[in-house]
């Protein structure tokens, strides 16, 4: 190891396990001892973020090999609390907090926020690892010769079709308005993935489809965010879903994916993508259209990103609504939970077309027409470039990873997701 830890550092983290080991279970907690546990993590937390500010450059390098090897995220987090101990939560303690409901979880994911926005926030591992973020997941790697061939993805949450040059995408988590989960963040990259490195692929569209939910029977509809139900259970995690999403599928429909086989001129392949928004995108689903080069809209639509009910910080959402509406729209909608109606003059700014519900299919293969010409793809790249620099997107996910680590652990959010969860979003 060429960077100790502090000593301080290491005694600190040493009474917290040992507190954590004496004490009940997080739930069965007196206010005395909740309080003595909190004094000790701020203050292993106070010594982290001191020793990240100076060191995160060096461990990020130690744990790269000098930036040799490139890691994901998860990958990145697991060999840090090998690496470093007492600098992260290890494999075991997380374990420990998944199988607890949010309530009921220590909080060790604020760790890995402290962590990780120390090595996103640095100007020399932060490129690093967002690069790392764009390269084609191992899945996609493993389905890529079957979908060139046949054209066709099947997941548990996505189907993905290829017709005429265009790859349509449908999130079919028909029983939760595809509310996101894991899973769907994970079949949601491998899709992202294939359609970006199949050749054949000219242009995305991204559609909800068909419901089962007894109130959305037989209906359309795009997404109603992050699921609450998997929230309230524990299962929705800082890494594997709230920062995977934001700098895997979604920076990959932003910038494209880095690959080896990609031309000279350009270090990804990317390429225009399509949103067909029917019935409504709450949340995640509102998010994802700040992404897409051409959105269109059933007239019955709507939108909302209800970030301040929820209590969380709705990805980076913060950072793109306002270059798209100005900042008091984007005030509204986030703080003051604000929806927009398609039909609104407003929302013209989110939206490119609104259509009749029964003229989507027409609308889709017409947008899909427009942006399927050789010379869409070094306008949206230069358009992105002015609109989005990766630089000011990378400091705005380093702030993120903290902010939202410190939300999930909430007493507001975790009262909010329970009654959420009861009443059924996310169901």
């Amino acid at each position: 190891m060429t960077v100790p830890l502090w000593p301080e550092l290491r005694q600190a983290a040493h009474r917290v396990d040992e507190l954590v080991a004496k004490l009940p279970e997080p739930g069965a907690r007196g206010p005395e001892e909740r309080a003595e546990l909190a004094a000790a993590k701020d203050t292993a937390r106070a010594l982290r973020t001191r020793y990240l500010h100076t060191h995160a450059g060096a461990v990020y390098d130690h744990l790269t090999s000098g930036g040799a090897d490139e890691l994901r995220i998860a990958e990145l987090v697991g060999a840090a609390a090998d690496a470093f101990p007492a600098l992260l939560p290890t494999a075991g303690q997380l374990a420990a907090d998944r199988a607890r409901r949010q309530a009921d979880k220590e909080g060790y994911e604020i760790d890995q926020g402290i962590f990780l926005r120390a090595v996103l926030g640095s100007p020399r591992s932060g490129p690093h690892l967002l690069d790392a973020m764009l390269r084609p997941t191992p899945r996609a790697l493993r389905l890529l010769p079957e979908f060139t061939r046949t054209g066709v993805l099947e997941t548990a949450s996505v189907r993905m079709e290829r017709r005429d040059g265009a790859a349509y995408l449908t999130m079919c988590r028909d029983d939760c308005l595809n509310a996101e989960d894991e899973q769907q963040v994970d079949d949601m990259e491998t899709a992202v993935d294939l359609a970006l490195l199949d050749p054949e692929v000219r242009v995305g569209v991204v559609r909800g489809g068909p419901m089962s939910h007894p109130r959305y029977r037989g209906r359309r509809v795009f997404s109603a965010g992050i699921n609450l139900k998997r929230l309230h259970a524990g299962a929705i995690s800082l890494v594997g879903f709230l920062l995977r999403r934001e700098l895997g599928y979604l920076h990959k429909l932003v910038r494209g994916v880095r690959t080896d086989t990609a031309p000279w001129h350009s270090p990804t392949v990317e390429k225009p993508w399509v949103a067909a928004v029917e019935t409504f995108a709450i949340g995640g689903g509102t998010q994802l259209l700040l992404v897409f080069d051409h959105v269109l809209a059933a007239s019955d639509a709507w939108l909302s990103l209800p970030a301040a009910r929820e209590g969380i910080v709705p990805g980076a959402a913060n950072f793109r609504l306002g270059r798209h509406t100005g900042p008091r729209i984007s005030r509204q909608v986030i703080l003051q939970g604000r929806r927009i109606r398609a039909t609104e003059p407003d929302a013209r700014l989110l939206i490119d077309e609104v259509v009749e519900p029964e003229e989507m299919d027409t609308a889709v293969a017409g947008a899909v027409a427009r942006l399927g010409g050789p010379a869409v793809v070094p306008n949206r790249r230069m358009l992105g470039g002015a609109e989005e620099p990766v630089e000011e997107f990378r400091r705005y996910m380093a702030e993120f990873a903290l902010q939202q680590a410190l939300r999930l652990y909430g007493e507001d959010v975790i009262g909010k997701v329970g009654r959420f969860a009861g009443r059924g979003r996310g169901a």
